[in-house]
């Protein structure tokens, strides 16, 4: 049986799995490591830990198809709709830029869903908190090494994660990345910016006329949802739930400090901006230093293919472009490159 990792459990880690299952000409062992606690990468859902069923989205807010991907990656939409797993964002956005054609989706029970359903249908072994460092090559198979129990081996190995982290990695790898793919993976850059996100008590209300909103005339928020009401999930057995994303700039200018420091001051804006909030029963700062890609490695099809045999591809939106469609091409590479080695 071919054993097979995927590290990197976000949209392209979990569909490259999904993928890689449906495509498997006979018997696959699949594990996906992720060195968060949790799936999605950069579509988290986070709970209250007061009650689970109290969510925030804090990544990735809604997914946005254009008419162009609505034919192209027709299947899939299809399949998370009939699902269930989106349905299309109805709530009021202020400020959001809207273009002829385009259609908005949101997830019901949290972006991070759709990562768990792709998850669910590979049927992979997820293992959490397990933070890669080296990869080599030993007997014509990868040994993976990770920061806390044993090396494993495989057959077949992608990489989803951004990639500076892949850069990072150590062994034999370092002398198998060309000098040509090394500047493509260092031209790969991204945004940063921190998510701050908010539970309340149930029966809370946060009186505003819209779901979420864009701000444009605050040097540290930029956006705003109300993350139950854009999601149409009103409930007395759950509080809402509010989500901060930070600007750019003010990411970039504080990613170094502390996350306690940097919560303080998204709270004081906003509370300029949103005077009179209730206490919040729980908080969650995340910390994006990889938010969304700017520049997308140069000449890259979807993927870079580090080694032949045995297989060692790289995927994600770094590769492609940063949102739910990238992630997708990104994923369909992947197995275009791998499907003739499983």
């Amino acid at each position: 049986m071919r054993r097979v990792l995927v590290v990197g459990a976000g949209l392209t880690g979990s569909l490259c799995a999904a993928l890689l299952r449906r495509a498997a000409a006979g018997p696959l062992h699949l594990a996906l490591w992720d060195k968060a606690g949790d799936a999605g990468g950069r579509m988290v859902t986070a709970n209250s830990p007061h009650n689970p069923r109290c969510t925030a989205d804090l990544g990735a807010q809604y997914i946005t198809c254009t008419p162009h991907y609505a034919k192209k990656h027709q299947e899939f939409y299809e399949e998370l709709l009939a699902l269930g797993i989106l349905v299309p964002l109805t709530a009021p956005i202020e400020g959001m830029m809207v273009t002829e054609g385009d259609c908005n989706f949101v997830a019901p029970h949290g972006i991070s869903s759709i990562i768990k359903h792709y998850l669910k249908e590979s049927g992979a072994e997820v293992f959490f908190k397990q933070c890669v460092t080296q990869i080599n090559l030993r007997n014509n198979k990868w040994e993976v090494s990770k920061e806390t129990g044993s090396p494993e081996q495989f057959d077949l190995v992608v990489l989803t994660m951004p990639a500076p982290q892949i850069l990072e990695l150590q062994g034999d790898i370092v002398n198998l990345i060309s000098e040509c793919q090394k500047q493509q993976l260092a031209s790969v850059s991204y945004s940063s910016r921190y998510a701050l996100g908010l539970f309340y008590e149930a029966g809370m209300k946060i009186d505003v006329p819209w779901a979420a909103q864009y701000i444009t005339s605050n040097p540290c928020i930029r956006f705003i949802s109300i993350d139950n009401k854009k999601r149409n999930i009103e409930s007395s057995e759950f509080g809402p739930s509010l989500v901060v994303h930070t600007t750019v700039p003010f990411g970039v200018t504080h990613m170094e400090h502390s996350e306690q420091e940097v919560q303080e001051m998204i709270s004081q804006q906003l509370e300029t901006i949103l005077p009179g909030l209730p206490q919040p029963v729980a908080t969650k700062c995340l910390k994006w230093r990889y938010s969304q890609v700017i520049n997308s490695a140069a000449n890259c099809p979807g993927q870079m293919t580090l080694h032949l045999n045995p297989s060692l591809v790289c995927g994600g939106d770094g590769f492609t472009h940063s949102n739910f469609d990238g992630c997708i091409a990104s994923a369909l590479s992947v197995l275009e490159a791998l499907k003739n080695h499983i």
